[in-house]
This record gives structure tokens, sequence and C-alpha cells, in this order.
């Protein structure tokens, strides 16, 4: 091969000369990737690697859906609207009545769709302020290892200490209570209750009670059915809004489009991101009941409020895989295999236990210790998979839905060879 025709390798100390501190991810993936598709992301030198990680839940459909991709590059191609804040576009009029007929309609769901930054917090961040606005109210109830972002407003929902110690000050506004099962012999929604109707609970009327039914970064806690509908007649009798966290665990990766489908709550306020776009590109957005649409032409506003090409192929995304139940029976068989093979993970380490629902599921292996050396041997061998949970203890599962059964086995097979290889040459499980 002539020298023209050769390659230089990434000089990776560019990334410590000149990227933040804040890096998180590729501390623990260090590799420099090149290319992804489907569910195989390609390193610079060859490798190949099995994605679990999926861009921690962006990428639900895989990297680069083929048809996605096509409507994306036919739109710049032909000169589509790149940028048009929040002015009217045939590629948003597109994706609202997508959304409308395969999504909002089946579901009986009459909410409008608000558009703002195109971040999770941002959703999140312009659902509270709604609650606040239609109520009068300023309190939020949010819960025990919740995770809502790391903007001011979004932070004081957020239970992790370390995140919120990076704020540099108070965030407040928010009253945190025990999530589902979170302490032992304790009826949560029972006790949030209890403290609401009482004038000396401590807890001011609030606005909103928000949470997640699945809890992404905080460990996998899965809310029960009957908690979440708890949850949602107190705050009906109390005169809160009910803010259902839909980022992480909605686009279908609880098995259903939303994660509160079968649990016959309708909530308020739904804040979605992450892959709500279909591709990986930023898109976020609140689902507001009409009767909360409160908030004023540009009163929370944003000069990217509403990503057109985003708009392309989350269109294409909605009537791919949600124009009919196929893919959702196809979830069902993928969440059967996930559980399968994570109990034969946690039948390796003593005391472990699976934790989530559905497609949002992992192990938890006691410590972050154990943890995070099973994910590096897997990385190792192949697998790009992380952790969560309040001590990263966690092995966390977010593959793309759309990964095929034999790349799933493959993936898990490597997981488990690295937690055995782990298990018989160390002594983390032991201590």
């Amino acid at each position: 091969m002539s020298n023209d025709m050769m390659t230089t390798e990434t000089d990776k100390t560019i990334f410590t000369r000149r990227e933040s501190e804040a890096r998180s991810y590729c501390r623990g993936i260090p590799n420099v990737f090149t290319s992804a598709s489907g569910s195989i992301m390609r390193a610079e030198d060859g490798t190949e690697y099995i994605d679990f990680l999926a861009g921690c839940s962006s990428l639900n459909y895989g990297h680069n859906d083929p048809d996605m991709k096509t409507a994306l590059v036919d739109h710049i191609t032909n000169d589509g609207i790149a940028h048009g804040l929040d002015l009217h576009t045939t590629t948003k009029a597109d994706f609202l009545g997508a959304f409308e007929k395969h999504i909002l309609k089946p579901r009986g769901m009459d909410h409008r769709v608000m558009f703002m930054g195109p971040t999770g917090a941002n959703a999140v961040e312009a659902a509270m302020k709604i609650a606040r606005k239609s109520t009068g109210r300023t309190n939020i109830i949010a819960f025990t290892n919740g995770f809502h972002g790391v903007t001011m407003g979004a932070l004081a929902a957020t239970g992790n200490g370390y995140h919120r110690g990076g704020a540099g000050m108070d965030a407040t506004g928010v009253t945190r209570m025990p999530y589902d099962d979170y302490a032992d012999g304790v009826d949560s929604a029972a006790l949030l209750d209890q403290m609401l109707s009482d004038a000396s609970g401590g807890i001011d009327a609030p606005a909103a009670i928000m949470l997640e039914t699945i809890q992404g970064e905080g460990g996998l806690n899965a809310a029960s059915t009957e908690f979440v509908q708890k949850l949602a007649d107190i705050a009906k009798r109390h005169g809160a809004l009910l803010i259902l966290d839909d980022i992480q665990a909605g686009c279908g990766r609880s098995g259903k489009f939303f994660s509160f489908e079968d649990m016959g709550v309708v909530p308020d306020l739904v804040p979605m991101a992450k892959s709500i776009s279909g591709f990986g590109l930023p898109l976020a957005m609140v689902l507001v009941r009409p009767e909360h649409d409160v908030f004023g032409p540009a009163e929370h506003n944003g000069t990217f409020r509403g990503n057109t090409h985003a708009f392309v192929t989350a269109r294409v995304a909605i009537e791919k895989f949600w124009s009919d139940k196929a893919f959702e029976a196809e979830l069902a068989e993928k969440a059967a295999l996930i559980e399968k093979r994570l109990t034969e993970l946690a039948d390796l380490v003593p005391g472990a236990y699976l934790k989530g629902r559905g497609l949002m599921r992992g192990v938890d292996v006691g410590t972050g210790e154990l943890a995070a050396a099973i994910c590096a041997r897997a990385f190792e061998n192949g697998l790009i998979i992380e952790t969560s949970g309040n001590e990263d203890q966690v092995v966390k599962v977010l593959a793309a839905l759309t990964t095929p059964t034999e790349v799933f086995n493959k993936g898990f097979d490597i997981l488990l060879d690295a937690a055995r290889d782990v298990l018989s040459t160390t002594k983390i499980a032991a201590e």
C-alpha cells in the first residue's frame, strides 16, 4: 500500500489535551470509533464491537437505520429546511401527523406537543415550569434515585449527590420522597398521601408529582403499576399534575411505546427526548394535556426548538416501527430473551438479582467495583456495556431494540464469559 493510501491513526492525546475533564463514557471505552451500523460499532483499528449501550437509549432503532438515513439524505440533498426555529414546515407537519395517527390517537391521548431545546433536561425544565404556571404552586415532588437532568431545575429533582454537587449552589423547589420499595416495609405512596393530607405534614402543596416509571441512571428501579396508579390518584386529589419522565424509558424501551401504557394512567405531562428522533439526532418535546398548555408565545423558547432533520427521521421511525403491532410483538420476545440471559448472569454472582423491565434491564451484582470489572472485561472482548445505580453496581443492558437475536446471544455470551473470568481471577465478589 502506498503512503498516500495509508491512514494515520488518530492521536488520542488531542482528547486529553483539549477536551474538558467532564468527558465521561470515553474514559471506560477509550477506543476511537469511525462507523456504526445496526448494533455494531467499528473502531479505527478495525475492531468491531456489539453495542449494548445504544447512546444511552438514544439509538433504540440502532445505528444508521437505512430507511431513516435515506429519508434524511434525500431531505438534505433536496435543500430541505435545515433550521426553522418553530416556523411551520412540511417536515414538522409530517412528523406531527404520524405521531398523532400512530401514537397518540391509538392510545386515547389528547396531548399537545411542545418543542424546546433538544435535550431531555430541557424537556424536564419545561414540564416543571408548565406545572408551576398551571397550578400557581412551586413545589415539585420527586423521588429517591430519580435522574431528570443536570440543568438547575431538573437537577433539583435529580437524586444523585455527585451531579447535584456540580451545581455549585443550592438546587431548590423540590421535595424528595422514597421511590417504590425504596424503604423496607414502607408504603411510599401512602406516606406521601398522609403527609400531604396533614396540615402539619411539612410538604408544601405540590405543583406536580414527577417520576420515571423505570429509573434509568438510578439503577433500573421499576415502579409497580399499583404505585404509579396511587401517585396518579394522589396528584388528582391534591391538585397536582402528574409528570411521567419517559426520556429514557420511552420509545419502546419498556416493551411499549410509553413505559406507562399498561398502567391505566394518563399523565398530564410527558417529557421525551433520546430516541424520539429515531436516529440519534437531538430532539426533545413535552406532551401536555390541552388544559395545561399555558405558556404564551416563546415563554419557554430556544433557538433550536424542533430539530428539522430530526423530524424527518422521527417520522420514519414511527411509520416503520409503530404503524402496527408487529414490532411490539418482537419486543416481547426479545424482552424474554434478555431476562433469560441476565438470569444466567445473576446466577453466577452470589446475591445478584435482576432489575428493570422490558428491554431496560440489568443485574445488581452488589458492588460498583465488580460491575465495572465485568463491563471492562466485556469491552476487551468486543462488547460495549455500561453500569448504573447509586453505586454503579448494576450491569445495565440498553441494546438497540432492533438487535437481531443472534447478535443479542453473542453479546450475552461475551458478558457471561467476562463475568466468569472476573469472578475466577479476582477477589472482588468475595470482598
